[in-house]
């Protein structure tokens, strides 16, 4: 009777696990769809500005077409990869964000451009949907992280192969700008650099009876007739 109820024991204990595993296994799979489907949300944001702000820097930039025509392109080839799954996706949108950057260099040289109302409120729109993006990158990459821990780890990776799930793809981004740590430099701002510390000229002591370093020695008088040194005490 002991053996039965051990074995009894053991066998509800493991249905338990793979029953836990499993719905484990289902919560992360919709919070990895969920968080991805913010990413496509404000992926799709940034392609229906993006026809907006060729337009506006169509009018004061007309001789620019190359640049123009690699943003168009490049937009163009990202919302054709959204059927490629997430690393697809990425390749195109880093070329995109590149495509963008040479954009708004080129801004730089059309004074009129850069103070154009329209103009700055899409780079700002931009902007904020760039801010977006990299946030729901990092909480959808965190979440594929810990999905395919568990695909490949074991005893979790039975359940996965028993269903056929496999890992999920990241959202990556390749460009160096954007991975590199954000440099501050307030070097620029006029009236806030800090005033050198004025330098305090140190004294060198002197051996008594000598004259400082640099001076001639001035010339010892004889005492004069009568003089008389002060008594000490």
């Amino acid at each position: 009777m002991v053996a039965v109820v051990i074995i009894i024991v053991l066998v509800v204990l493991i249905g338990l696990y793979l029953v836990t595993s499993y719905n484990r296994f289902i919560r992360q799979r919709n919070l990895v769809q969920e968080s991805w489907r913010q990413i496509d949300v404000e992926l799709q944001r940034r392609h229906d500005l993006i026809p907006n702000l060729i337009e506006t820097v169509k009018g004061f930039t007309a001789q620019e077409k190359s640049v123009l025509l690699e943003v168009t392109q490049a937009r163009t080839a990202a919302m054709q990869a959204r059927a490629g799954g997430p690393a697809q996706m990425a390749v195109a949108e880093n070329q995109l964000q590149r495509s963008l950057g040479g954009l708004f260099a080129v801004a730089e040289s059309y004074p009129q451009l850069k103070s154009n109302e329209n103009f700055l409120e899409l780079q700002r729109q931009l902007a904020d949907t760039e801010d977006r993006i990299a946030a729901g990158r990092r909480f959808y990459n965190g979440n594929v992280r810990a999905y395919n821990t568990r695909v490949e780890a074991f005893p979790s990776s039975f359940i996965a192969s028993r269903k056929g799930w496999t890992k999920e793809q990241y959202f990556e981004v390749d460009d160096p700008q954007v991975r590199s740590a954000v440099k501050v430099d307030f070097s620029s701002l006029s009236g806030n650099q800090a005033a050198p510390a004025p330098q305090i000229p140190q004294a060198t002591p002197q051996p008594s009876g000598l004259p400082p370093v640099g001076q001639p020695p001035q010339q010892v008088q004889p005492p004069q007739q009568g003089y008389e040194p002060p008594r000490q005490g």
